[in-house]
């Protein structure tokens, strides 16, 4: 997976040990264009930050890697909590 992000977009990945942990992929033909993966990590094994740059969730069953670094989290997190206090 790449280190760099171009333009902000965070860029994902899924790796699966077997295609039966794989439940669902849509990829719509129609006006919608939208595309959904749905899967089974199984149980939690660690979730960690691989190289500070990369969130890694790591599943019995597979792997999930999304381009985020901790800051962004941290950075969410607050942002919303900003948000509740001023309602």
């Amino acid at each position: 997976m790449k280190s760099k992000t171009i333009n902000k977009e965070r860029v994902f990945s899924v790796e699966l040990k077997s295609k039966r942990n794989l439940k669902n992929v849509t990829v719509n033909n129609g006006s919608n264009d939208s595309v959904l993966v749905e899967g089974t990590l199984g149980e939690l094994v660690q979730a960690t930050f691989a190289e500070g740059i990369i969130l890694e969730v790591l599943g019995k069953n597979g792997i999930l890697r999304i381009d985020l670094r901790e800051d962004d989290i941290k950075k969410t997190s607050e942002q919303k909590q900003r948000e509740v206090k001023k309602e």
